[in-house]
């Protein structure tokens, strides 16, 4: 088997990836539907009208939603090395789909909380599954623009949520948009077949004799240190600015209830991300992935902080900044979907990645949540998100530490 010839044709794996495609996308829509409709949610669900409780409860629901996908990534990780890609996708699509569902149905504000938490339980192990079998399914030479194309589910996600929350008046009414990911599992359940990597390496395991490497392993601790940081700095950046932004959006409207403006700016965010994703395999080929990385963070930083510090009115030049941080942030995600992985041997790959993709989320859900209290302690939104990029030069550090690293070899 050779790096251009790999062991499916290519019908099959151009259709395996529009299914894979098609689950993440909606683990973009779960990622920001709340997001979106959250001031109409805690209208619904929350007895109190103090706004103060308001801003506590909206914390709450965005922080478990994170926490969700932190257990999520890291579980199935384990899970995936231990049972196989396939099983693991499959189960991920549907845990997303089913929990999306059931909080159309929610009775109050706490049991949005668990079904959210279980939402991103199912939104991390889809995003970790697929990126995995993506990678090392796909012909060697496509490969890194396979995982860049991949990456832009999340932002195509978060369009179709800004055009849900533009077009769809109710909350519940919009999270039924489950059942499409439950049909995408029962689909994956007929279509998709095992990694054959991943067989190849369960044969030599089960012959080989000594003891299993670990995702703490010597020779792959340095990795999982920087892999970890590198992600999880720009994690927290991204997941603090667009879980708040339509909070940030909506206190700058005042002739209007805001619900079209949020809409707006997640489109706009979503179709930034969107192209930067789709370019960021062409990017790391030309420029290598270091040197886009640190593209990434140095920018991302920079316009974080025009964004949020030199706008106090909705503006084209405002909703021009949104996009191109989301640009960042997409080129960003695409190249670490294809870094990231390379990183590790097929034994620990899943574990490792998931490791490295979720372990920033315990801080990014706490960023999060005080992002939520600190809002009036520090004088509005716009200046408690700038404080929190500042992570963004701590993953500019250790990207600049990091080595050169492109694709899993075939």
């Amino acid at each position: 088997m050779t790096a251009n010839n790999p062991p499916h044709g290519s019908s099959y794996l151009y259709l395996m990836f529009a299914l894979l495609f098609v689950g993440d996308v909606f683990g973009g829509v779960a990622s920001t539907l709340m997001s979106s409709y959250l001031p109409d949610v805690l209208k619904d669900v929350v007895s109190s009208t103090t706004e103060a409780d308001s801003d506590r409860i909206g914390a709450i629901i965005n922080a478990a939603y994170l926490f969700g996908m932190m257990f999520g990534g890291i579980l199935m990780g384990f899970f995936s090395d231990r049972s196989g890609r396939k099983i693991a996708v499959i189960l991920s699509v549907a845990c997303l789909g089913l929990f999306t569902l059931l909080t159309s149905f929610a009775p109050n504000w706490q049991t949005v909380v668990a079904l959210r938490f279980m939402t991103g339980f199912g939104t991390g192990s889809v995003l970790l599954s697929s990126a995995i079998m993506v990678a090392e399914a796909w012909p060697a030479r496509n490969r890194g623009v396979a995982l860049g194309i991949l990456s832009i589910t999340i932002p195509v996600g978060i369009f179709s949520a800004g055009l849900i929350t533009y077009n769809i008046s109710t909350w519940r009414s919009a999270f039924l948009i489950g059942i499409i990911p439950l049909a995408i599992a029962a689909l994956g359940f007929v279509i998709f077949e095992e990694s054959e990597k991943w067989k190849q390496d369960k044969s030599n395991s089960k012959a080989a004799t000594g003891p299993k490497m670990s995702i703490f392993h010597p020779s792959v601790s340095r990795d999982l240190l920087l892999g970890s940081v590198i992600y999880g700095s720009m994690l927290i950046g991204l997941w603090a600015v667009f879980l708040w932004l339509p909070s940030w959006v909506q206190t700058l409207v005042h002739d209007s209830d805001g619900q079209k403006e949020r809409g707006i700016s997640m489109m706009l965010f979503a179709t930034g991300g969107l192209t930067g994703g789709f370019v960021s395999g062409w990017v790391s080929r030309i420029f290598g992935v270091k040197k886009s990385m640190l593209t990434c963070f140095a920018a991302t930083f920079t316009l974080t902080f025009l964004l949020f510090k030199m706008n106090d009115s909705l503006s084209i030049v405002a909703y021009a900044e949104m996009a191109l941080i989301a640009l960042f942030f997409g080129m960003s995600q695409g190249v670490l979907n294809g870094y990231i992985p390379a990183l590790f041997p097929t034994a620990v790959r899943s574990a490792a990645t998931g490791f490295c993709f979720n372990v920033g989320r315990v801080f990014t859900a706490s960023v999060v949540f005080f992002v939520g209290w600190l809002e009036s302690a520090m004088g509005g939104f716009g200046n408690a998100l700038f404080a929190f990029s500042f992570v963004f030069l701590i993953g500019l550090v250790a990207a600049f530490f990091a080595k050169e690293k492109n694709m899993i070899e075939a």
